[in-house]
């Protein structure tokens, strides 16, 4: 096959966009060198962010647009993904064991941040990557309930924990330190040194994602998460009303403040469907989320309705991408774990790793 001809199949390859990115599929560094054989042609694409759930669509969108070209006439496709470590602030260093951490912050409580941080990392798993859970909330754990485990975590060296395994996911809570009806009366310092001994006494081992379900707020935890961790991107979560939009933009500044890139926000209880008749109402108002991500230059990255099934699921430690995999729930948190990962891989990738090492010593 002649270099035009190749040409010809790289301009029509370059038609398929990606549904999460906006740009072509092969945009990028993604695309392998062809492979070509009489008319056989073989391609290989190394996406950034995990897609398992995806590959097979884009596989065959690809192979259409490449037999559109004259003298192609049979196609193979393979695809994998590739996740990196991406850039955080500025004199943060990574987290051994962990390439990217996700905040899932809110201003409010009440408002389905830990909910959608469970779901998330469940969503990334299914996807394919390696994904754990820290929960954050010192004051109110609630991980170790919707993830449905209970226990303490083992040490096998007497300074580290190993993380706690559910569903898939690599785990981490003050709850499974302390008793469950134990009011952790505790001033600022102290919840913030408890947070950063979860953070970095626990052995995560080899985690594409890291999802900290942050408390809400933005007093001391919020702040030296913000500034002494190494957060890839946040993720603002609120419901329409006005009173959580409010806090949801003091969370916002929050991050602008110390350098942490929003990756976009996520809407809970956006729309009820009464499940006898269908019908649908705005109970916490119509949209907000939409016109704070539109007023904030933010992407709107999810609307989920409130919906008894999301909350009972939870409840009973199976969250809606577990108990229901295949259904219209999960497949929502499923296109947020996409777009959330395809942000994070477009952005600039840490080469901290790649610095040679300085070492100064006395010559006589």
């Amino acid at each position: 096959m002649s270099a035009i001809q190749e040409a010809s199949v790289l301009q029509a390859l370059s038609s398929v966009i990606d549904p999460h990115t906006g740009e072509a599929l092969t945009a990028g560094k993604q695309l392998k060198p062809l492979r070509i054989k009489g008319g056989q042609l073989s391609l290989e694409l190394e996406l950034g962010y995990p897609a398992a759930t995806q590959h097979q669509a884009f596989a065959e969108a690809l192979r259409q647009a490449a037999l559109t070209v004259a003298g192609v006439e049979s196609v193979e496709v393979a695809i994998s993904s590739k996740i990196v470590a991406h850039a955080v602030q500025r004199g943060v260093q990574l987290l051994p064991g962990v390439k990217n951490i996700i905040a899932v912050a809110s201003g409010k409580g009440g408002v389905g941040k830990s909910t959608t941080a469970a779901n998330l990392a469940l969503a990334l798993a299914s996807e394919g990557a390696r994904v754990g859970i820290l929960d954050a909330d010192i004051y109110g754990p609630s991980q170790p309930m919707m993830m449905g485990i209970a226990g303490r975590p083992d040490s096998l060296d007497g300074k580290t924990m190993e993380p706690m395994q559910s569903h898939g996911v690599q785990l981490n809570s003050i709850g499974f330190l302390v008793d469950e009806d134990q009011a952790m009366i505790w001033r600022g310092p102290m919840a913030t040194q408890a947070l950063e001994q979860l953070l970095r006494q626990t052995r995560w081992q080899d985690l594409d994602y890291l999802v900290v379900d942050m408390p809400p707020g933005t007093g001391d935890i919020q702040l030296t998460l913000s500034q002494r961790v190494p957060v890839t991107g946040a993720i603002i979560v609120t419901t329409p009303q006005d009173i959580a939009l409010i806090d949801a933009k003091k969370g916002l500044k929050m991050f602008e403040k110390v350098g942490v890139p929003i990756l976009g926000l996520v809407e809970n209880m956006a729309v009820h469907v009464c499940t006898n008749c269908g019908h649908a109402e705005h109970i916490f108002g119509a949209d907000g989320g939409k016109k704070m991500a539109a007023q904030f230059g933010l992407d709107y990255l999810a609307g989920l309705p409130l919906a008894l099934s999301i909350r009972e699921q939870a409840d009973a430690g199976r969250p809606s991408v577990i108990a229901e995999p295949e259904g219209e729930i999960a497949a929502i948190y499923k296109q947020l774990a996409r777009k959330v990962a395809a942000k994070i891989a477009a952005q600039a990738k840490d080469y901290s790793a790649k610095f040679p090492t300085i070492s100064i010593s006395k010559t006589s």
